[in-house]
């Protein structure tokens, strides 16, 4: 989904979720083939790529729910790791 290199995947990502309308933003679930055929015309973007964002959130939201009581910990760890939480102006 674009070229890491210069975050033009976020952009990408970006576009595709807001192609979405907000019941699918708020519920993946109710996304068929047609409504991944639409949001992939509306942000200008193969299905394909549209199927790994829904991918990559079932898979991130299946990892959150199964750490339980100690997701804050986790997602704190995880984010450290991806270089996130950085503050800047501090």
């Amino acid at each position: 989904m674009g070229d890491p290199q210069n975050g033009g995947w976020a952009v990408r990502l970006e576009v595709i979720i807001d192609s979405m309308a907000i019941k699918e933003r708020r519920n993946s679930a109710i996304i068929n083939g047609s409504r991944r055929k639409r949001i992939a015309l509306g942000a200008g973007v193969q299905v394909s790529e549209v199927n790994n964002l829904l991918k990559q959130h079932a898979q991130m939201s299946k990892m959150f729910k199964t750490m339980g009581s100690g997701g804050h910990k986790m997602q704190q760890r995880l984010i450290s790791q991806m270089g996130g939480g950085q503050r800047f102006g501090r």
